[in-house]
C-alpha cells in the first residue's frame, strides 16, 4: 500500500489550509495574503463556543503560515446587533433597551462606554489570554465608516432576486416583501423593529416603517415612525442572510468556519457573494455546537454556559486550545467538571511529543506532534513541564488549610519526592487545581475512571480497600498493598497503576502509602470500592 502524503503538520488544520489554498489557485486569486475571519457576537457574555470560533480560525491561520503563506485573522464583532433579551446576571433595566443596537446601550457595569464595548472587552481579554493574535473589527464602526457601503448598495439593488433566492433555498418569503436591511429608527432608536420597503439608488435612500418584530418568543412593538435613511450615514445594517457575504467581499476573506446552526445562512450568503457581489465566497469548515453532558446546547438561560474566563480560572490556556484543535467534526460535550480530563490530556500529548518512542504509523505520529505544536501556537519550549496529575493536586487542595492551600500542596509534593523545588509553572497548576477543588470539583461529581479489571485484579484491589479502611500509618497502607499483590499473584507493575487509575485517573502518582494517608484511608477505601462495584 502506498504511503499517504502528510500535509503540513498532519492535522485537520493543515488539510483545511491546503484545500483553501488549492481553491484560491483554481479561482486565480492572489495568495499573497490569505485572510481568515471569525465572527464575534456582542449581545451576550462570551462563551466557549464564541471564543472557539476564533481559536479555530487562528489555527487555520497558523496552518497557512506553515504552508508558506502570509495570513491574518479578522475578528469581526457584531456590535451593531440589537439586544434581543437581557442576559442572566445583567440588570433588569436593560429591558428598556431591547432591540437597540448594543453599541448604543450604556454599559450596565459602568466600566466601558457601552454595553458592546464591555462585552467586546471580555472577548478580547479572553483571546489575549489564550495567545490568539487578531485584527479586531467593530461592526458598528464598519457601517459608520462606510466599509460596507459598496456591498450594501449592490445587495439593495438586487433585493428582488435575493428575496426569491432566499425563498427558494430555505422557504422564507419575508425578503420578497422587505429588503434584507434594517435601519435604525430615527424616532425610537431601535433596530430590527424597522422594515425596509424600498431603496432609491439615485438618492441612496432606504424608505422604512417601524412596524415591530419578533425577537425570540416575544413580539417587540414598533413606534409607527416612517422615514428615510441614507446608506452612507451608517444608520442601518444588513440582515444576517446577506451580511456575511458583504463582509467577505469587503475584507477579502478566504476562509471562515461556521457552526451547524448557521448552515442555511451560509448557503444564502454564499449565493449572494457569488451572484450579486461577484466575489467567490470563502472556503468553509463546519463544526458542531458544544453541549453539556445531558446533550443540551450550552446557553446562559439553561444555566450550563461555560465561559472562557471560568475555564482559564481553573485550567491552562493550552488545555482550551487543545479542546478546539483536536478535531472539528462531531458534537462536543463540555463541562467545568471535566477540566481534569482536558488538563491531563494535554499532559499526555506533551509527554508523547518529548518521548523518544514514536507511533509506527507516520500519519498518526505527525498528527500527534502537529497537534501539540499548534496547541502551543508554534512556540515550542525546550523541554516539557512537570506533569503532576491534576486530580492529585485537586485532592490535596480539597483538604488543605483554606488560608494557604498552594503552600500545603507544594509541601506534600516535596514530601512525596514528586518535585524537587517550586517553580512558576507548578504554582500556577496548583492554583488552578485548588480553585477547581473549591469550585466545580467541590460537588464530588468530577470525572471518574473505571478501568477494566480481570477477576484477579478486581479481587486484589477490593482486598486492598478492605485492609486500608482502618489503617493508621503510611507503612501499614504500603504493607497492605504488597500483601494484596502477593496473595493474588499479581506484579506491582500491574497493581499500582490500577489503584492510581481509580484514585487519580492516571497510571502514575506519589508513593501510595503517604498519599493515601493524606487522602484518608477510609475515603480511599470508599473510592476504590465504589468504582470497582459500578
Amino acid at each position: 500500500m502506498e504511503a499517504q502524503e502528510i500535509i503540513g503538520r498532519g492535522t485537520w488544520l493543515d488539510k483545511v489550509a491546503h484545500e483553501t489554498v488549492d481553491r484560491e489557485k483554481v479561482l486565480g486569486r492572489s495568495t499573497s495574503l490569505v485572510r481568515v475571519e471569525s465572527g464575534l457576537g456582542a449581545s451576550g457574555l462570551p462563551h466557549i463556543g464564541s471564543v472557539g470560533d476564533a481559536i479555530r480560525s487562528y489555527g487555520i491561520k497558523m496552518a497557512l503560515q506553515t504552508a508558506g503563506y502570509k495570513s491574518e485573522l479578522i475578528a469581526y464583532s457584531d456590535d451593531f446587533d440589537g439586544l434581543r433579551k437581557v442576559p442572566a446576571g445583567f440588570p433588569a433595566w436593560l429591558s428598556d433597551y431591547i432591540a437597540h443596537p448594543v453599541s448604543r446601550i450604556p454599559d450596565p457595569f459602568d466600566c466601558h462606554k457601552s454595553y458592546a464595548e464591555h462585552v467586546g472587552f471580555l472577548l478580547k481579554e479572553s483571546l489575549d489570554k489564550l495567545g490568539i493574535e487578531y485584527r479586531f473589527q467593530s461592526g458598528s464602526e464598519a457601517y459608520k465608516s462606510g466599509l460596507l457601503n459598496k456591498q450594501i448598495r449592490a445587495i439593495l439593488t438586487s433585493s428582488n432576486a435575493i428575496g426569491k433566492k432566499i425563498n427558494e433555498l430555505v422557504g422564507q418569503a419575508k425578503y420578497e416583501e422587505s429588503l434584507p436591511y434594517t435601519p435604525v429608527c430615527q424616532k425610537c432608536k431601535r433596530i430590527y423593529t424597522t422594515r425596509a420597503v424600498s431603496f432609491d439608488p439615485v438618492t441612496d435612500l432606504v424608505h422604512y416603517r417601524c412596524e415591530g418584530t419578533k425577537l425570540g418568543e416575544k413580539f417587540v412593538e414598533g413606534c409607527g415612525h416612517e422615514g428615510d435613511v441614507a446608506v452612507s450615514t451608517g444608520e442601518g445594517k444588513l440582515m444576517w442572510k446577506v451580511e456575511f457575504a458583504a463582509r467577505w467581499a469587503a475584507f477579502d476573506i478566504r476562509f471562515e468556519a461556521y457552526g451547524k446552526e448557521l448552515t442555511d445562512s451560509v448557503k444564502i450568503n454564499d449565493w449572494v457573494a457569488e451572484n450579486v457581489l461577484m466575489y467567490p465566497p470563502p472556503f468553509h469548515a463546519r463544526y458542531e455546537l458544544f453541549q453539556d453532558k445531558s446533550g443540551k446546547k450550552l446557553s446562559k438561560s439553561a444555566g450550563n454556559l461555560v465561559t472562557p474566563a471560568e475555564w482559564l480560572e481553573y485550567a491552562s490556556p493550552e488545555s482550551l486550545r487543545l479542546l478546539m484543535y483536536k478535531r472539528i467534526i462531531g458534537t462536543r460535550n463540555v463541562s467545568l467538571l471535566d477540566i481534569p480530563v482536558y488538563m491531563e490530556e494535554f499532559d499526555d500529548l506533551e509527554e508523547y511529543y518529548y518521548a523518544k518512542k514514536r507511533d509506527a504509523n507516520p500519519m498518526k505520529d505527525a498528527k500527534q506532534r502537529g497537534l501539540y505544536e499548534y496547541t502551543m501556537l508554534l512556540r515550542i519550549p525546550k523541554d516539557k513541564q512537570a506533569h503532576i496529575p491534576y486530580r492529585l493536586l485537586a485532592q490535596l487542595a480539597s483538604f488543605a488549610p483554606p488560608t494557604a492551600p498552594e503552600e500545603f500542596v507544594l509541601k506534600r509534593l516535596l514530601s512525596y519526592g514528586m518535585v524537587k523545588e517550586r517553580s512558576e509553572g507548578l504554582l500556577a497548576r496548583i492554583g488552578w487545581a485548588s480553585g477547581w477543588a473549591r469550585g466545580p470539583g467541590k460537588s464530588g461529581e468530577g470525572p471518574q475512571v473505571s478501568p477494566r479489571l480481570s477477576p484477579q485484579s478486581k479481587k486484589a484491589v477490593l482486598e486492598f480497600a478492605e485492609r486500608i479502611a482502618t489503617a493508621e500509618t503510611a507503612d501499614a497502607i504500603q504493607n497492605a498493598a504488597f500483601e494484596s499483590i502477593k496473595k493474588n499473584g499479581l506484579k506491582p507493575s500491574e497493581f499500582f497503576p490500577l489503584v492510581y487509575s481509580i484514585l487519580l485517573a492516571s497510571e502514575r502518582g506519589p508513593r501510595l502509602g503517604p498519599y493515601i494517608a493524606d487522602l484518608g484511608p477510609a475515603e480511599a477505601s470508599r473510592m476504590l470500592v465504589r468504582q470497582i462495584q459500578k
